[in-house]
């Protein structure tokens, strides 16, 4: 049996995933205890132990979830997709030709996925397995139902295959492995993940380092200076700007800026649309009460304007 790519997240012994349960061998235990890991219904694995989670129920709620999908699905912020994606294929097609990754799987990590909204693009990019992980659990059960439906899930892979054949489809789809853990205890073997990406998603320099093989690559996708300004204007009496490279200090030890991309996109929502945003962003707690109904109330007579702007930044893994 091959080296697992997964591993036990209360032992750290090799977990071997299944269609029906994921399983550790307990070599790492020290009573060679195994620990089972069911997946679910939807097709996602639960792979966050009670010992690691801050609260209840961690992570996006599912009104948060269920209002993102709907703005995203709207095409909002297609571009910053298309853009991500675009950065995948070049990466991922350069690094076929510079270290013969033809002939070696390439693993990819969407920390921080959500519902999957870029997630699910970027599977069509060129890579062989995509970890979807996240710690929201009614994000991943979203994710896992509609990657699911499009047969992507790790254990659908021949029917994958074959609809590729069939559709005489160049690139191939990458497995999904849906999973609910902590970034910051990571359930994969060491220098295994040929890259990460994290969009609007903590950033943990030494955690993706571990995992991350040398020469990996990290792509963040952050809000740039002037995003929503006009709606954190209309929200709040004083406006902190958006501060995206603060957190690159924290990456030096680890590894090297290699590019920088930005990207704008001017917004016309609806007062649907609007109330979809500020529920998926900070807004919906940080903003008084009466500035959101103020806000949402001139988005009933015109169309309220604004603009998105991101930084896309793209990192490579110094080597040791």
């Amino acid at each position: 049996m091959p080296v697992s790519l997964f591993t036990c997240p209360i032992c750290q012994s090799p977990l071997q995933p299944a269609k029906d349960t994921w399983r550790c061998d307990g070599s790492l235990h020290p009573k060679q205890t195994s620990h089972p890991f069911d997946v679910a219904r939807q097709g996602y694995v639960n792979l966050l132990p009670v010992q690691q989670k801050k609260s209840k129920a961690p992570g996006d709620s599912q009104q948060s979830i269920n209002a993102r999908q709907r703005f995203l699905d709207a095409g909002y912020y297609e571009p910053l997709q298309a853009l991500i994606c675009q950065q995948l294929t070049q990466l991922l097609g350069q690094g076929k030709t510079a270290s013969n990754l033809s002939k070696k799987p390439v693993r990819w990590l969407d920390i921080g996925c959500g519902e999957g909204y870029y997630t699910q693009a970027m599977a069509h990019t060129g890579m062989d397995t995509l970890i979807a992980a996240d710690i929201s659990k009614p994000a991943l059960a979203s994710l896992a139902k509609v990657s699911k439906a499009a047969s992507c899930l790790w254990y659908q892979q021949d029917i994958a295959n074959k609809k590729t054949e069939a559709e005489n489809t160049k690139t191939k789809t990458a497995a999904i492995y849906p999973l609910v853990t902590s970034a910051a205890h990571l359930p994969l073997r060491a220098h295994s993940i040929t890259g990460i990406s994290s969009i609007f998603s903590p950033i943990l320099p030494e955690a993706f380092a571990t995992v991350l093989k040398d020469d990996g690559y990290l792509l963040i996708a952050k809000p740039d200076i002037g995003h929503l300004a006009s709606i954190r204007e209309a929200l709040f009496d004083s406006v902190r700007e958006h501060d995206s490279d603060k957190f690159l200090p924290t990456l030096a030890p680890y590894f090297e800026l290699v590019d920088t991309h930005n990207i704008s996109t001017s917004l016309s929502l609806s007062a649907g649309a609007l109330a979809d945003l500020l529920t998926m962003t900070p807004y919906a707690y940080r903003a008084r009460a009466e500035n959101r109904q103020a806000l949402l109330a001139s988005a009933e007579t015109a169309p309220f304007m604004t603009e998105a702007k991101f930084v896309v930044y793209v990192l490579k893994k110094l080597t040791t």
